[in-house]
Order: structure tokens, then C-alpha cells, then sequence
């Protein structure tokens, strides 16, 4: 396969190729030289989707160009239906997530809730990543309106007894949370499963936007409570329904037929950047506003509506999906997905581009508000393009920095001394490439710091795998643009020592930024470079020195509570690193370690009773 020509080299095989897909609707799968799958797309009539890619008359995007001159084999898959189709391309791409097919930023400044069902007693909070790795897991949004979100979920916990707290606060009794009605008693199962989960099921109705269903059933449930003279719970629902009633009350949206729920996506966008907004409206009150971010260059406005729309419906219960929805511009597939809707939903789900009157005035409100998004990403584009372009002008850099890394150490007294790595993107934290190091220089010990001795440790480990010419600096992808040292002169010149001798400093641009005047620093020379402090590019510099601090002191922290929550453990005999892991991740503190008698310290996985009679006595000496 490695030595097969890409189709647009090969004509005859193309044609061969584009003869055997049948004119039925399916999915289809384009993969590389490699084998590794391209892209994932559907069609009612595969054929003539798939020789529309080839075709030197069809206009495609410069990102489905690029991916049509790598394409070296196409295989699919056929379906009885239009929508059978939809579902299989939508679970493809998320087992395989093709790199074409990406389409939707994960942007993290929308947060989503999650409701974690693969727990005996679910959770319920916010969080700006949507994982996948329980599918029993739910997520909500992303929402727009942080702050509402945050009410909302704030509301929500003081009208609904949920557990307040990922983990117990006392061993053997609940906390206060359980005594003023906030939390039945989860961390001590004063409440079985089924019964918590009832009430998850209610609360996950509001983020299903069906707030107002809610509230009838609670309604019934009030009223069925007064007439058994059961009027102290009557009075708690009824406190319950005022408060979910206040959650909305300025919501409404004037529309004809509000007892129809109804999505409204539309989407704004430059030649860079699109934002979508997603308004849902359920009984006439708008009940949530979900955003999200794509590649405007990818597809047209039509195909990213409709990704979006895929994407969000694909994870969403059948019990969110609304009767009707109302879109910006024609969706190229809009028949599949109203199928594919209707299918998952039960009942019948109409697309409608809207012309005039109401329905139209409500696409504009949702346009406009994607607008103004757009204008927000766009300043803080800009914001970070004159911060990059002012930096390269300080430095005198041949291009923008793409990649820049910031180094910092933190200790006490050397004490527990550790380092950040920190890694800007664009002007943009990117913080899946984070790393800490312990340092190992045995010199550095409580009493004694050596943040130069700590720096030249971090940095030759950081770039030993270039030492030699081992590994290619042109071919590697998290090779930094820039290095920035938190410290002044001395600092940087430990560094420069270590990348000298390392046969690196011709290749690795390193500057070190002084905190007291935050001045800048390069190599070899005695007096800082005449910056402003308040310029873009040196405030670039102090975003990530800040935030290289701010990881470091973390990390520095999670070490000393560590190493404290293990000191005496350490004295026991018998008892390693890996049993005492596993003794906290039990018990939760030395305190309630102490407290455990023989038989409750056994129940560790790992624990035999000669140890557990071990730990016991240590803490209980005769």
C-alpha cells in the first residue's frame, strides 16, 4: 500500500475504482498511502458523490483539495437508507476521527455539564472538555452564557439534595450539607442507589430543556401530596416548582405555535473563523444557547449547519431532539437528517429554512448573536497575531514564534524542588503539552536551592534527545520557536552553558524575562533589551512566565502534601510506596488511616492481616 500511487496520479485505476461504487446510498471511506482514513462521508447515491471530488469542474475547498491529492484507495459501505447511512458515518468518524472530517474546534471557552451515570451515585458538574471515555456519561451544551450556566447549576443543587462533594468529608457520619437538607447522606449511603438516580433524572431534565415538563410532573406530584395531608412535602415540591419557574421567567421568545419546541442554528463568519449559535426555545421561552466554533474555510455555511446539527443531535437523548428546526441556509442533506431525526425521535422532525415573519426574525436574533461572537474571537485573534508579530519585531526573530516554551522552578528552601514546562501555541496556552519535572540534582536538598544548577537540569532533559543528531530539529513537531526562562541574567546564562555544551544554542532562540522590571534578557548580553513592559510582545512574555509560574508553585504543592500525607506512613515496616498509594486512595488521610481498626485496614486491596495488625500497632502502641 506504502508504494501505491494516490488516484489523482492514477487515472485508469481512479476510473476502475469509481465504476465499482454503486449508485446506492452508504458511507464511503478515502484512506492515504499508509492506509489511515482520510475522510468519512455519506451519500443517497455513492457514485456520484464520490467521482464529484474528481471532477476538474467541481469547486471544492482548499482543505477537501488537499485531502483529494492524498487519497489513494476508497472503499465502502452500502445501506438500505438514507438515514442508516447518516448513522453509520456519524459512529465511524467518532471511532476513527479522521482528520478531514474534523470540523468542530474544541474550543474551550464553552463549558458543558456532565452527569456522570457510570457512577453508582452520578455527579453533576461543569467542565470545558467533553470526554468519551464512558459512553454511560452525559454531556450538555457547550453553553454560551457561562455565568447563567453557573446560576443555573447553583439553583439547581439548593432545590435538588445532591451530593455536594466528589469526595467524603468524615469517614463514618455525613456532613453539614446532610443535616440542612443539601445532600441525602450519599458519602454514608443513607440513600440507595435507585432512589439518588430518581432525582438525577430530574434534575437532567432542565438540560434536556424540558424544564416545563418537569414542572407538571412536579405539579402532579404537589397535588397528590396535599390530597394524602402529606403538606410538609407538598410545601418542599412547591418551593421547587417556584424555583425552577424563576430559573426562565425572562426567557420567553415570542413565537406562533409555542408549544412546539424548536432549534434555531445559524452561524457568522470571516474568512478564517465561523462561530455557530444554537438557540433552543421549548414552549416559547428560550432554554438554552449552545455555541460552538468551526474552520470557515472547511465547508460551505450549508455543510457546517449540518455538522453541527449531526454532532449535537448524535449525542443528545431522543427526548432533546425538537419537533422542528429552523436553519440559516439549505443544508445539503436535509431529507437524510430529517429522517435520521425523525428515526431517533419517534415522531416526525421538519427542517425549515424560514423566509419571512416570525420564524425568520428568529434566525436573524440567533444570526446576530453569532455575530457578535465573531467579533469576540476575531479581537482576540488580532490581540494575539500583534502580540506574536511585536515579539518577533523585539527578538528580531525571522518569523512568528508558533511554539514557545516557558521554564520555571519552585521550592522552599530547596525542599520538594520541582520545575514547569509550559507551551504557548499561537498565543494560546496549550496545555495538553504541559510537563513537570522533579529534580534529581542531589545537591539540591532541603536547606540548599540552586534554581541555575535546577534550570540546566531541566533544560538537558528537555532537549537531550536532539543532542548528537539523534532526532531531526526540521522534522520535529514540539521543537520550540522560542524558550523564555523565568529569571534574569544568571538564570539564562546557566542555560545557555547547558545548550552550549549540548552543541544546541545555534538552534534553540532562548530569552530569559526578569520579574521586577520584567526586562528581557539574551544571551551574552550584559545590558536587557529596551522594551516597554506594556507592549503586546512583552506581555505575551508575561502570560507565559506567569502561567510557568503558576504551574510550578501547583505542582510544588501537590508534591509537599504528598510527601506530608506520607511521612509517617513511611515509618512503618513492610509498608511500600505503591501499599500506601492504595491505602489513601481508601482511606483519604493518615487521620482516618489511624482511626482503622485491623479488619477495615484488611479490606485494601493488597493489605494482608500481618500488615494490617502492622499499621495498627504502629498507631496504637501498647
Amino acid at each position: 500500500m506504502s508504494e501505491t500511487l494516490t488516484l489523482v496520479k492514477d487515472k485508469e485505476r481512479l476510473e476502475n475504482r469509481l465504476k465499482e461504487i454503486p449508485p446506492e446510498p452508504g458511507i464511503y471511506l478515502m484512506r492515504d498511502q499508509k492506509g489511515d482514513i482520510l475522510y468519512i462521508g455519506k451519500s443517497k447515491k455513492l457514485r456520484s458523490r464520490v467521482r464529484s471530488y474528481f471532477r476538474d469542474s467541481q469547486p471544492l475547498s482548499p482543505r477537501i483539495a488537499t485531502m483529494v491529492q492524498q487519497v489513494a484507495d476508497i472503499e465502502f459501505i452500502v445501506t438500505d437508507t438514507e438515514a442508516e447511512s447518516l448513522a453509520l458515518e456519524a459512529n465511524l468518524i467518532k471511532q476513527h476521527q479522521p482528520y478531514f472530517n474534523v470540523l468542530l474546534k474544541d474550543d474551550k471557552r464553552y463549558p458543558y455539564v456532565c452527569i456522570t451515570w457510570s457512577e453508582d451515585y452520578p455527579r453533576i458538574f461543569i467542565t470545558r472538555k467533553r470526554r468519551i471515555d464512558n459512553e454511560k456519561d452525559k454531556y450538555y451544551g457547550p453553553y454560551v452564557d457561562t455565568r447563567l450556566l453557573r446560576h443555573t447549576l447553583h439553583t439547581i443543587k439548593r432545590i435538588f439534595p445532591l451530593r455536594q462533594r466528589p469526595r467524603p468529608l468524615f469517614k463514618d457520619r455525613p456532613c453539614l450539607n446532610y443535616d440542612i437538607g443539601r445532600c441525602p447522606g450519599v458519602c454514608q449511603q443513607l440513600i440507595t442507589p435507585q432512589e439518588y438516580r430518581q432525582t438525577v433524572q430530574k434534575v437532567a431534565m432542565v438540560f434536556q430543556g424540558r424544564t416545563g415538563e418537569l414542572i407538571d410532573t412536579l405539579t402532579s406530584q404537589m397535588e397528590k401530596a396535599a390530597q394524602a395531608m402529606n403538606f410538609e412535602l407538598a410545601a418542599e415540591i412547591r418551593d421547587r416548582i417556584k424555583a425552577l419557574d424563576a430559573l426562565n421567567a425572562d426567557q420567553k421568545v415570542s413565537l406562533p405555535d409555542d408549544t412546539i419546541s424548536r432549534d434555531a442554528i445559524a452561524l457568522a463568519s470571516d474568512d478564517r473563523h465561523c462561530c455557530i449559535q444554537l438557540f433552543q426555545i421549548r414552549a416559547g421561552r428560550l432554554v438554552g444557547r449552545l455555541g460552538f466554533f468551526a474552520d470557515a474555510r472547511s465547508q460551505t455555511p450549508g455543510a457546517i449547519l449540518q455538522r453541527v446539527l449531526e454532532d449535537r443531535y448524535q449525542m443528545a437523548d431522543p427526548v432533546e431532539i425538537p419537533s422542528e428546526i429552523l436553519v440559516q441556509y439549505q443544508l445539503p442533506e436535509a431529507e437524510i437528517l430529517a429522517d435520521w431525526l425523525s428515526e431517533r425521535k419517534g415522531r416526525k422532525v421538519s427542517i425549515i429554512v424560514p423566509q419571512r415573519q416570525m420564524k425568520a426574525e428568529l434566525i436573524e436574533m440567533v444570526e446576530r448573536n453569532a455575530k457578535y461572537e465573531l467579533e469576540r474571537t476575531q479581537r482576540f485573534a488580532d490581540r494575539n497575531l500583534q502580540s506574536l508579530q511585536d515579539l518577533a519585531e523585539i527578538l528580531d526573530l525571522p518569523d512568528f514564534p508558533k511554539r514557545i516554551e516557558g521554564y520555571d522552578i519552585s521550592h522552599i528552601q530547596g525542599s520538594n524542588a520541582v520545575a514547569s514546562q509550559v507551551v504557548f501555541i499561537d498565543g494560546i496556552p496549550a496545555k495538553q503539552y504541559y510537563r513537570h519535572y522533579n529534580i534529581k540534582n542531589p545537591n539540591v536538598r532541603i536547606g540548599r536551592s540552586d534554581d541555575f544548577a535546577s534550570l540546566a537540569e531541566v533544560i538537558r532533559r528537555r532537549f537531550r534527545k536532539y543532542q548528537g543528531g539523534e532526532n531531526s530539529i526540521e522534522d520535529a513537531e514540539d521543537f520550540p520557536d522560542l524558550v523564555m526562562i523565568d529569571g534574569g541574567k544568571g538564570q539564562l546564562s546557566s542555560v545557555v552553558a547547558v545548550l552550549q555544551e549540548m552543541n544546541l544554542l545555534q538552534d534553540v532562540k532562548v530569552v530569559s524575562l526578569a520579574k521586577q522590571k520584567e526586562e528581557i534578557f539574551l544571551p551574552r548580553e550584559s545590558l536587557p533589551l529596551p522594551t516597554d513592559p506594556e507592549q503586546p510582545g512583552v506581555q505575551l512574555l508575561r502570560r507565559v512566565r506567569d502561567e510557568a509560574h503558576r504551574f510550578a508553585v501547583s505542582f510544588h504543592r501537590q508534591q509537599r502534601l504528598n510527601k506530608s500525607r506520607r511521612s509517617r506512613l513511611d515509618e512503618i515496616p513492610g509498608l511500600g510506596f505503591h501499599r500506601q498509594k492504595q491505602l489513601l486512595a481508601h482511606f483519604h488521610s493518615v487521620d482516618y488511616i489511624r482511626e482503622a481498626s485491623v479488619e477495615q485496614l484488611m479490606k485494601v486491596s493488597g493489605i494482608g492481616q500481618q500488615l494490617a495488625q502492622e499499621i495498627y500497632n504502629y498507631f496504637h502502641p501498647a
